[in-house]
């Protein structure tokens, strides 16, 4: 009911001096400041007033039971270590590999260094013999040069016994020691002894019609030295032979 409904039902008739008179309810006029709060009624008022009530929340959702809840976190915590674990051994395994990956690399690097050192060394050691070798033969051929009449003998006797015109050629200062210490190989052979000044002391050429036999120290130095795996020369200014 409307506060307009109200106020004409509750309204008393005025009163009279005069017989009461019926009144028609509809006949007073309500001045609009006697109303109060006035509002006009329509039927979509009452609509509007169960609106509210019908768009409540929908009720919430039964909780699960707490061992529901404690299973699931369970489950989840077991998974997540399975998972932790899966992992960890995936990394393991990698990083095994990168480290065997790594370390080989390593030791063959550290065998090629190696090797290539063992060379080097075993290079220096052969070079240094053959210098020491070198200094003790010349020291040898200065102290002993009569050992060139022993050479100047061997040389003759290598000639084939059908080679005719044989001569020795020998350095000038070793002339006198070969004609000397050789003078029995040189008669038998009728080889002539001749100085040549490009013939080193210590060695001899024989020269013959059927070929030529070189005996100078310095071939005979560097046939030596190649036994050894090397190419030093026995004159220090002589570059080494390709």
């Amino acid at each position: 009911m409307t506060t307009s409904s109200k106020a004409f039902r509750n309204a008393a008739p005025p009163a009279s001096a005069g017989p009461a008179r019926t009144v028609s309810p509809y006949s007073r006029f309500i001045p609009r400041e006697e109303l109060g709060a006035f509002a006009a009624w329509h039927p979509d008022t009452l609509n509007a007033e169960l609106e509210p009530a019908a768009a409540a929340a929908p009720p919430a959702e039964a909780a699960a039971p707490p061992a529901q809840v404690a299973a699931a976190r369970q489950a989840g915590y077991q998974d997540g270590y399975r998972d932790g674990l899966v992992a960890l051994d995936s990394f393991k395994q990698s990083f095994a590999m990168q480290m065997t990956t790594q370390l080989g690399q390593l030791v063959q690097s550290f065998h090629t260094q190696i090797d290539a050192l063992e060379q080097q060394m075993a290079q220096a050691v052969a070079q240094a013999a053959v210098m020491l070798a070198r200094r003790v033969v010349r020291a040898e051929i200065h102290a002993h040069p009569e050992q060139v009449a022993e050479l100047a003998t061997q040389a003759v006797n290598a000639v084939l016994q059908s080679a005719r015109q044989i001569r020795v050629l020998v350095h000038p200062e070793d002339h006198a020691l070969v004609a000397s210490g050789a003078a029995e190989a040189l008669q038998s052979r009728g080889a002539r002894l001749l100085p040549h000044p490009d013939v080193a002391r210590g060695g001899c050429i024989v020269e013959s019609d059927l070929g030529r036999i070189d005996a100078s120290i310095d071939i005979r130095w560097r046939e030596a030295a190649a036994t050894l795996g090397s190419e030093l020369p026995w004159h220090d200014d002589e570059a080494p032979r390709p």
